[in-house]
């Protein structure tokens, strides 16, 4: 006996049978069982969710020799000749390869007629919206005051496709997609009855693939069982469907993490030689980063995956993974798109990000005999000034705004020091920029400064940021504070801390100091005490 795939094997007989449409059994089988019945049903919804297979079942149910029911008895003849799509008055129809009026015309001329066997005569159209505009308007008499022994099962993919003068003579039923959950656990059942080996981990990835459809679930299932020689693993489903295995996207997102462009240029050339769906695998970093968003606002325990990003940082590279995820079709390569994807997100990473790519200060290397090395001197009024002018305005919170900007003004002059340096730090907080040139700024080291020429040292992290355009606005930005300089921008390791970092630090300061205030405060701990409270945050007052 020839082999009979299980799409069609699987079939369900009955309306117990269906799996995930119980709100159109529900209505069904009331009709049914009351004798309300309607001359025409239209059923809607995505390939594969049982639109057909509830036409026939209806179908047997109408014409069961035993009788009108919501549950034919699958054993008389009228039963089995439906079963195997024989019975003369089920007269089915591919609206697709019958568009034309001429088709429509000869269809119904029988309708008049009784039917030979049955009690109705079905007609059963799949796709109905590819009829044509002739077809429909000749369909529609016949649809409005059918023969009383006439029963009209429509179904369709596209709805909005059928005129609504259709629409508004059918019931209605909209089928929902299978949740993945559904189709894992009915392949289960259908490859235990089958005696087939199977990893549940496999089940789950082809019930994702299959995108709410259990006609394609079970095909999928077929062609895994021959990809498998009799089984179905995880390993054998993830290369048969060219998918993003869990190890590979781990290994992706721990490039992220880590900010190692090798590793993601590498991991992406290891992707592209299994010729992967790189759109698909998009879209599975797009749902990793959900997984995570969902975790942090949840508070769940962390795993490995989200231990490695901060919450503001899965925030962003969702959003540059969407934005690339739609792009995607513009770029000339998909390869090519996903790696500037994903080195977008690197160039974009949040300095104080859980994927730290802010080089560490370059140490001081001792003298030779074990002398005491020597202290950047700028570096050290820097703190000291930070850390005076930090305690100054907690300290004071009620100062005169205008007196206040005076007093930042003069704090900000640029004031050379002996050996002709800048505090530069304070020169910036003054400078009238923003967007790429406050950046550049901000993540740069003054490394020399005379009358005539600054040179900035950019970070090497931020390279991108580069242009002459932000370096003409600093310098237009200075020489409005009475410095008619230019500006040389280089890139490499900062030695010092720049603005952007003594911002950072001295933010995680008073984030600290507010944090220990707080758990030290003895008001605050009897609150606690007395009301089983507990601290969900702490901000300092800016």
């Amino acid at each position: 006996m020839s082999y009979q795939v299980l799409a069609r094997k699987l079939r369900p007989a009955t309306f117990d049978a269906l799996v995930g449409q119980e709100h159109v059994v529900r209505a069904l089988r009331h009709a049914l069982d009351s004798g309300r019945l309607h001359h025409a049903y239209l059923f809607t919804g995505t390939r594969g969710v049982g639109k057909t297979t509830i036409a026939r079942v209806l179908a047997k149910s109408l014409n069961c020799e035993r009788g009108v029911s919501s549950t034919p008895c699958g054993e008389c003849s009228i039963c089995r000749e439906v079963a195997e799509n024989r019975f003369v008055d089920l007269i089915e129809v591919d609206a697709a390869s019958r568009t034309r009026v001429d088709d429509t015309r000869e269809l119904l001329e029988n309708a008049q007629y009784l039917p030979t066997r049955g009690r109705y005569k079905v007609y059963l159209i799949d796709e109905v919206h590819m009829l044509s505009t002739s077809s429909f308007n000749a369909l529609l008499k016949t649809l409005e005051e059918p023969p009383e022994h006439v029963k009209f099962l429509l179904a369709t993919t596209d709805p909005k496709k059928v005129p609504l003068t259709v629409l508004s003579r059918c019931l209605q039923f909209q089928l929902k997609n299978i949740t993945p959950e559904r189709i894992s656990n009915y392949l289960a059942d259908a490859l235990a009855e089958e005696q087939v080996a199977f990893e549940p981990e496999a089940l789950v990835t082809i019930a994702a693939a299959a995108r709410g459809s259990m006609r394609d679930a079970l095909s999928i299932t077929d062609q895994a069982i021959a990809f498998g020689q009799g089984s179905v693993t995880a390993r054998d489903v993830v290369d048969m469907l060219g998918l993003v295995g869990r190890d590979q996207l781990s290994a992706l997102l721990d490039a992220i993490a880590t900010q190692d462009a090798r590793r993601i240029l590498d991991v992406t050339a290891e992707l592209a030689e299994q010729a992967v769906d790189f759109l698909d695998l998009l879209a599975e970093l797009i749902g990793a980063f959900h997984r995570m968003a969902v975790d942090h606002a949840l508070a769940k325990p962390a795993d490995a995956d989200r231990a490695a990003f901060a919450p503001e940082v899965v925030q962003l590279y969702y959003q540059i993974a969407l934005m690339g995820y739609r792009d995607l079709q513009f770029a000339p390569d998909p390869r090519c798109g996903l790696e500037m994807t994903l080195l977008r997100m690197l160039a974009f990473a949040p300095d104080d990000g859980q994927a730290q790519r802010v080089p560490a200060a370059v140490p001081q290397q001792a003298p030779v005999g074990g002398a005491t090395p020597a202290v950047d001197a700028t570096a050290a009024v820097d703190a000291t000034a930070a850390v005076e002018a930090t305690a100054a305005v907690e300290a004071t919170p009620a100062v005169d705004a205008t007196a206040a900007v005076e007093t930042t003004q003069a704090v900000a002059d640029p004031l050379p020091e002996p050996d002709g340096a800048v505090v530069w730090h304070e020169l910036v907080a003054t400078l009238e920029l923003s967007g790429v040139a406050r950046m550049i700024v901000e993540h740069s080291e003054l490394v020399d400064a005379t009358d005539s020429l600054y040179r900035l040292r950019l970070d090497a992290a931020h390279d991108t940021l580069l242009s002459d355009a932000p370096v003409a606005a600093v310098e237009r930005a200075l020489f409005a504070r009475g410095l008619d300089v230019r500006v040389v921008v280089e890139v490499g390791p900062v030695t010092r801390e720049t603005p952007a970092q003594r911002f950072q630090r001295l933010r995680r300061e008073r984030q600290r100091a507010a944090e220990e205030t707080v758990a030290t405060d003895s008001i605050v701990r009897t609150l606690l005490s007395e009301f089983g409270g507990r601290i969900d945050g702490v901000s300092p007052i800016e």
